[in-house]
C-alpha cells in the first residue's frame, strides 16, 4: 500500500490555502521553477548560427547544443523525479536551480564549444527537478481534498507557462541575441535562478516524501517502478502521445525557424517576432479550455489543429505571404495549448500517488525524446541546409505525428469522462507549514 507519512509543523508560517487545500502562494514559484527548461530548450533555436559563426562550428556541430540538454533532461528527469518521490520536492527543486544558476554562468563565459555544450548539459540536469516537484504537490492536493477547481487552476497555470516560454522562447531570445549576443541567453539563467531560489526558499513547504508500506509493496525496493509503470497501459498511452506531439512541435520550432532565417532571410529577431502569433493563440487557447475542457475533446481538436497546420506548412514557398506562414503556426498554437495541458490533466489522474513525481519525470523524458527524434530529423532533412523541400518533408512528418495522436486518443478508453464523485476530506492530524 502507497502511504503518505506527514511531519509536524516545522515553523511558524500559516499557509494561505484555497478553497480546496491548495496553498495559492506555491504557484508563483513551481510556476517560475518550470519554465526553466522550456526557455532554455526554445531559446537556443535562434542563437545556433550566430554561435556556430562565433566559434567556427557547422551545423552538424551546433545540433549538440540541443542534443547535450534533451539527453541529459531525458535521462535524468525520472531519477530527480523518484528522489522527489523520496525525500519531497523542497530540497530538489532548491539544487536544480542553483545548478541552472551556475551552468548560465558557465554558458556565459565559455571559452570553448567543448564548454559551452557541457554548460547546456548541465543546464538540462538543474532544469529536471521543478516540473515533478509541482505535480508532486498538484497530486498531494488532489488525493486530499478530490481533482477541484483549484489542482485544474494550477495545472493551468503551469501549462500555460510552459507553453507561452516554449513558443515565446525564440522570440526572446532572438531580442537577446539583438541586445547583447548570444551570451546572453545563457547570462539570463541567472537572475531566473535567483528568484526561483528566493521564492522556493521562502514558499515552498518541507513535507515528506510519499514512503512506500514495503511490507506489502515489491515496488518499495525498486528506486523506479518500471514495471508498475509498463503495466499502466492509459498512462504508456498518454506518454506515447507526449512524444508525438513534442516530436511535431519541436520541428516546428527548431525547423522553422531555420528555414526563416536562411531561406526566407529574416534575421533572428525577425524569425522569433513570426513564431509569436503561435505563441499568442497557445496561450489564449490554454487559458480560456484549461479549467473546463475534457481531456478527450481537447486531444481530439488539438490533434486535427496540428494536422492542418502541418498541411499549411507543407505548401509554403520562401516568396509565400506572412499570413499563411501565420496560419500554419496558428495550428501549431492551438495543439500547444490544448495538448499539453490535456495530458498534464491525464497524467495526474492515471499516475499512482507513491509514483507521481517519477511518472511526471518520464513524462517530461518522452517529450525530449521526442525533441532528440525531430532534431535527428532535421538534421536527416537539412542535410543540405534548410531548404523549402525540407521544410515540405518536416511538415508531412508533423502531419503523420498529429494523425497518430488522433488515432490514440480515440482508441484510449480511459479518457472517457468519469462520473462524479462526493469528495471525502481526510482530517489532518498536524500541520505543515514552510520554514
Amino acid at each position: 500500500m502507497n502511504v503518505l507519512h506527514r511531519h509536524p509543523a516545522v515553523g511558524p508560517a500559516a499557509a494561505l490555502r484555497g478553497p480546496e487545500g491548495y496553498d495559492t502562494q506555491l504557484t508563483l514559484p513551481l510556476a517560475l521553477g518550470s519554465l526553466l527548461n522550456p526557455i532554455n530548450s526554445s531559446m537556443i533555436a535562434v542563437a545556433l548560427v550566430p554561435i556556430g559563426l562565433a566559434f567556427g562550428a557547422p551545423p552538424t556541430q551546433t545540433v549538440w547544443l540541443v542534443t547535450a540538454l534533451y539527453l541529459v533532461t531525458a535521462v535524468a528527469q525520472p531519477v530527480v523525479g523518484r528522489v522527489v518521490d523520496l525525500v519531497g520536492p523542497r530540497r530538489p527543486y532548491l539544487a536544480g536551480t542553483a545548478l541552472v544558476g551556475l551552468a548560465g554562468l558557465l554558458g556565459a563565459f565559455a571559452p570553448t564549444f567543448g564548454v559551452l555544450v557541457l554548460a547546456r548539459a548541465l543546464l538540462g540536469l538543474g532544469t529536471c527537478a521543478a516540473y515533478p516537484a509541482a505535480m508532486f504537490l498538484v497530486r498531494r492536493t488532489t488525493d486530499r481534498s478530490g481533482e477541484g477547481r483549484s489542482t485544474a487552476a494550477v495545472l493551468t497555470v503551469l501549462a500555460v507557462t510552459n507553453q507561452v516560454v516554449m513558443i515565446v522562447g525564440p522570440t526572446l531570445g532572438g531580442l537577446l541575441v539583438g541586445l547583447g549576443g548570444w551570451r546572453a541567453i545563457f547570462l539570463v539563467n541567472v537572475p531566473l535562478a535567483a528568484a526561483c531560489l528566493v521564492l522556493g526558499g521562502l514558499r515552498l513547504p518541507r513535507v515528506p516524501g510519499a514512503d512506500l508500506d514495503v511490507g506489502d509493496d515489491a515496488a518499495a525496493h525498486r528506486f523506479i517502478d518500471l514495471r508498475g509503470l509498463a503495466g499502466n497501459r492509459p498512462l504508456l498511452l498518454t506518454y506515447v502521445r507526449v512524444l508525438l506531439t513534442a516530436t511535431a512541435t519541436y520541428a516546428f520550432m527548431f525547423g522553422d525557424v531555420q528555414w526563416l532565417e536562411q531561406s526566407r532571410g529574416l534575421s533572428e529577431a525577425g524569425a522569433g517576432m513570426l513564431m509569436l502569433p503561435t505563441s499568442v493563440v497557445a496561450v489564449v487557447v490554454a487559458s480560456a479550455t484549461g479549467r473546463r475542457a475534457p481531456v478527450r475533446p481537447a486531444l481530439v481538436i488539438g490533434s486535427v489543429a496540428l494536422l492542418l497546420g502541418g498541411a499549411v506548412l507543407a505548401v509554403v514557398q520562401p516568396d509565400s505571404p506572412t499570413w499563411v506562414l501565420v496560419l500554419a503556426g496558428v495550428g501549431i498554437g492551438g495543439m500547444q495549448g490544448l495538448a499539453g495541458l490535456a495530458n498534464q490533466k491525464a497524467l495526474a489522474r492515471q499516475a499512482d500517488t507513491g509514483s507521481v513525481g517519477a511518472a511526471s519525470g518520464l513524462l517530461r523524458t518522452f517529450m525530449y525524446v521526442g525533441a532528440l527524434v525531430s532534431t535527428a530529423a532535421i538534421a536527416v532533412l537539412y542535410a543540405h541546409g534548410p531548404t523549402t523541400a525540407g521544410l515540405h518533408d518536416l511538415a508531412l512528418a508533423m502531419v503523420a505525428c498529429a494523425a497518430l495522436v488522433l488515432v490514440l486518443t480515440l482508441v484510449d478508453r480511459s479518457l472517457r469522462p468519469r462520473p462524479a464523485t462526493a469528495t471525502v476530506r481526510p482530517t489532518l492530524t498536524s500541520g505543515e507549514t514552510r520554514s
